[in-house]
């Protein structure tokens, strides 16, 4: 029984630290919005 809790402890421990690098990426990642504009090729018509 105690190795199924050490699992879980580090199963858990590991989702924290995913949890808390996601919140660090929210919270210091500033997103700057621009323009993008894409030139698309049309098909030529079929003859």
């Amino acid at each position: 029984m105690p190795s199924l809790f050490r699992f879980l402890f580090v199963l858990a421990l590991i989702a924290g630290l995913i949890y808390g690098g996601m919140v660090a990426l929210v919270a210091f990642v500033k997103v700057q919005p621009r323009e993008m504009t894409q030139t698309i090729a049309l098909p030529k018509p079929p003859k």
